[in-house]
């Protein structure tokens, strides 16, 4: 009786842990997001630069050049990967830029959580 007493316990539990898994669904959507998402702006007046430099990030061995994508004001990059990132900038006009503090890009249970910064060059 006691053995029966226990399987019965056990099926009540493990479909009481089924139900409670699909009374709250998560859906994760298809869509590709960026974990890092940096907007470079001139020191004199604050405007936007998109163009003439060159934004990467590294993570230990991993190395990728973010990109910025026509009419937009941002470089993107890391899309779905987490890491601790830092960031360079090259540019002909503009000093380069190496990031003294490492950006952490963390995820949830579906994507990345996109991290923005703002980074300021000044002009040679």
């Amino acid at each position: 009786m006691k053995k029966l007493a226990l399987i019965l316990l056990t099926i009540c539990c493990a479909c009481n842990l089924d139900e409670q898994d699909t009374q709250d669904p998560v859906f994760c959507t298809d869509e590709l997001r960026p974990g890092l998402e940096i907007t470079v702006l001139d020191s004199l007046d604050n405007t936007v630069i998109t163009s003439g430099i060159m934004v990467i990030a590294k993570d230990g061995d991993y190395t990728e050049t973010l990109v910025n994508f026509e009419g937009t004001t941002t470089f993107v990059g890391a899309f779905e990967r987490t890491g601790t990132y830092s960031i360079s900038i090259g540019s002909e006009v503009y000093e380069n830029f190496s990031s003294t503090e490492s950006i952490m890009v963390d995820k949830d249970i579906c994507h990345v959580i996109t991290e923005s910064r703002e980074i300021i060059l000044q002009s040679n």
